[in-house]
């Protein structure tokens, strides 16, 4: 890829990832539309990487306050609402991890294209809509509880349908479980840190085995671009959330959909 790709693949990345919006839809844009080449497996580990780096400096004393709490809860068998929502992370991952390994090719195969894309892009985004305008907003983040966790897990199972939106889809199933806006998208936030971390291991494990040529400088630019970026992403779209609400995305979504399909077919 040229430094310009480079660039524009990163920023993508790191304003998508984070929002409602899929990621994956955007970033099939540059190939459909301009027709620019695959970014490769190492561009990949890279991008994820970078949002990963993201979400963990940007909740490091949450992540701190709930690390030490699941440690005690180890040792002492008490469990505080740290160590609570701790384990309702972990245990929230398990479903899209196990479906996600045993699924990998045959979503890799039937289902990165276009008009899936396209497809998904419009329903989430209609569903996102929906959640958000009979929301209740009454619980936060520590209120969700092991059962609202798991429910947001297998919820979480369905990003792997590319255009679906993993933040999008896990936002949606907390706000039908009546949390608040801010508290669904922070829940949603640390639940991507141990997908984002095992997604990022499988690439890294993959790229190690491959012979691809590496462009180091490139991949570096990728990778702080795609950082700062993020981190930005998710200080502004929490600010903003409670007094702009989802309508905007779900908005966003629409025409995202109509430009994919107008493009596509």
């Amino acid at each position: 890829m040229t430094t310009f790709q480079t660039v524009v693949l990163a920023l993508i990345q790191g304003l998508t990832e984070f929002l409602p919006v899929s990621s994956s839809a955007h970033l099939i844009l540059p190939s459909v539309l301009l027709g620019w080449p695959d970014q490769g497996l190492a561009f990949d580990v890279v991008l994820n990487f970078g949002t990963l780096s993201a979400v963990l400096i940007y909740f490091r004393h949450e992540i701190s306050s709930m690390s030490r709490a699941w440690c005690y809860s180890l040792k002492s068998r008490k469990q505080t609402q740290d160590s609570k929502l701790a384990w309702w992370i972990l245990f929230s991952t398990i479903p899209a991890a196990v479906i996600g390994f045993l699924l990998k090719d045959l979503v890799a195969t039937y289902l990165r294209s276009g008009y899936v894309i396209a497809v998904t892009t419009l329903v989430f985004g209609l569903l996102l809509g929906w959640a958000d305008s009979r929301g209740t907003f009454l619980k936060n983040e520590y209120q969700t509880g092991f059962k609202g966790a798991m429910i947001i897990g297998f919820a979480q199972v369905l990003a792997l349908v590319p255009g679906t939106s993993r933040s999008g889809i896990t936002i949606t199933a907390a706000l039908m479980l009546g949390l608040t806006r801010e508290a669904a998208a922070r829940f949603s936030f640390l639940m991507s840190i141990p997908i984002i971390a095992m997604a990022s291991g499988y690439n890294l494990l993959q790229f190690v085995l491959s012979d691809q040529s590496v462009n180091w400088s490139g991949l570096m630019l990728g990778v702080v671009i795609t950082f700062f970026s993020a981190i930005l992403c998710i200080h502004v779209f929490l600010l903003i959330l409670n007094k702009v609400g989802m309508l905007p995305f779900v908005i966003y979504r629409i025409f995202l959909s109509a430009l994919l399909f107008y493009v596509l077919f």
